[in-house]
């Protein structure tokens, strides 16, 4: 059976070592990453604390994380395509000068409305900086092992800093000060701001003759209604799955939201069929690669992200254990993913990238699996073990999955096809909780609603691995 080109390979020789420059644009487009997926989870546990002292009632907190999700989710795709067209350097800077602004106004926020607005616009620097960071890392790494390897790294430190902002945010909070934790942010914006300019070179690819039906002489065009119509989709739907974590899906302002992203996402696809220069090319969506790549990665981060939060609820509310030991079993989680991440592309490198997605997927759905034999009187070492391999599979199919939907994509689309990763990567992270958290809290029996989003979780991950090895099949040209 021929192997599909446009799919990783192994590799016919060794991988060239990384020269010294290489190595510290990797560090400062890997330090970006790891810094947006700290804002992520570092005030979580900050929360309560934060309100009292800025006076926001318990129901206002959501909306610390929800200013934040809304501009990081709802913006991707238009800000990765902006950077095609205009400049990938220009927005990755201009993105963290904006984040880094935003992170000094969280931290000596002096009233409610002040520090949202912080988090908004730390979410808008945000939504600049990933598209943007990831296709200045495939661009600047070949296609093939290098790229491989920098995916590697780059997909370790962001699920590390998930898990990190969770031990850290705890830490500083009870040491520093709820406030410390934003003014982290700053000071890692102003790092990254100092060293990525002399390192990182302007990225405006070629156009090539014909792109979208325009002449090469022609000056490319943002298309407008395909932004307008995607951000607004975008963010309504992030707005209603982030307000229904909280309050459910009965609220009328969920209800409508829901339906308003959704007619909004359906006009955007109609636009982009009529449109000469589309914001999306429709193609490019119907490549088995992207299609089925983003799958993977929208169910890899949906589901991994219920577990956590199921599981945080098992620990303290089942076994009782105590904040401090709950943050042990998941610092014990994101080192043994971090060790998973250093091996990740040699397996790619070996296997190949649809390989190793679907076997992640079958691991993570597995090992999620295995939690359903904790108990109501033991079982931390059992969910220690079972989460932290169910994480280092799950780390095997972010990288993966990033690198299937962003190979074979040409040069002048690559901010488009990491604004797609990017936005798959929030969106899973948003919709999990809503959609199968909600069994946990809402059965009486908080035990019982833990399992039954367990079995849920590991027969979607598990279904969503089979009919991925299916899509991504190796076919004959």
């Amino acid at each position: 059976m021929a192997i599909d080109a446009s799919l990783p390979s192994a590799p016919t020789t060794a991988p060239p070592r990384l020269s010294g420059r290489a190595k510290l644009i990797l560090f400062v487009l890997c330090a970006a990453q790891f810094m947006v997926a700290l804002d992520f989870s570092v005030l979580n546990v900050a929360l309560p604390v934060l309100g009292k002292d800025l006076g926001m009632s318990q129901s206002a907190l959501q909306w610390a994380v929800t200013a934040f999700a809304l501009p990081s989710g709802g913006f991707l795709l238009l800000f990765g395509r902006i950077a095609d067209l205009y400049g990938r350097r220009k927005l990755f800077l201009g993105g963290l000068a904006v984040f880094g602004a935003a992170s000094l106004l969280a931290t000596f926020a002096w009233d409610p409305a002040s520090f949202l607005t912080g988090r908004a616009l730390q979410g808008l620097g945000a939504a600049a900086i990933v598209p943007t960071g990831m296709s200045l890392l495939t661009t600047t790494f070949p296609e093939g092992p290098q790229r491989d390897r920098a995916l590697g790294i780059s997909g370790t430190l962001l699920s590390l800093g998930f898990t990190v902002g969770m031990v850290l945010g705890g830490v500083m909070t009870d040491t520093l000060g709820w406030r410390s934790t934003m003014g982290l942010l700053a000071v890692a914006a102003v790092i990254v701001l100092v060293l990525a300019p002399g390192l990182l070179t302007e990225s405006i690819p070629h156009r090539p003759e014909g792109m979208g039906g325009a002449p090469v002489s022609e000056q490319p065009r943002l298309d407008i209604p395909g932004a307008v119509t995607v951000t607004g989709g975008l963010l309504a739907l992030i707005y209603a799955l982030s307000t229904a974590a909280e309050r459910g899906f009965g609220g009328a302002d969920v209800l409508v939201t829901l339906i308003v992203g959704i007619a909004l996402l359906a006009a955007f696809v109609y636009v982009e069929s009529r449109s000469a220069e589309p914001l999306v090319s429709l193609p490019m969506l119907r490549r088995r690669t992207v299609a089925w790549g983003n799958l993977g990665g929208l169910v890899t981060f949906a589901m991994m992200s219920t577990v956590v939060f199921v599981l945080t609820l098992y620990l303290q509310e089942v076994l009782k254990l105590s904040a401090f030991r709950t943050g042990l079993v998941f610092g014990v989680q994101g080192a043994l993913s971090a060790v998973a991440g250093g091996y990740a592309a040699k397996f790619i490198g070996r296997f190949g990238a649809r390989r190793v997605l679907v076997g992640s997927l079958l691991g993570q759905g597995l090992f999620v699996a295995a939690l359903l034999a904790v108990g109501t009187e033991s079982g931390a070492l059992l969910a220690t073990a079972a989460v932290s391999l169910a994480s280092m599979c799950h780390l095997g199919a972010i990288i993966s999955y990033g690198l299937i939907v962003t190979s074979g994509v040409p040069d002048e689309e690559q901010g488009l096809a990491t604004g797609l990763v990017t936005t798959t990567q929030q969106v899973g992270l948003t919709i999990g909780i809503p959609l199968l958290g909600v069994l946990a809290t809402t059965q009486g029996d908080l035990f019982g609603g833990v399992r039954t989003v367990l079995a849920v979780d590991a027969t979607i991950v598990l279904a969503a691995a089979l009919l991925i090895a299916v899509g991504l099949r190796n076919r004959r040209a």
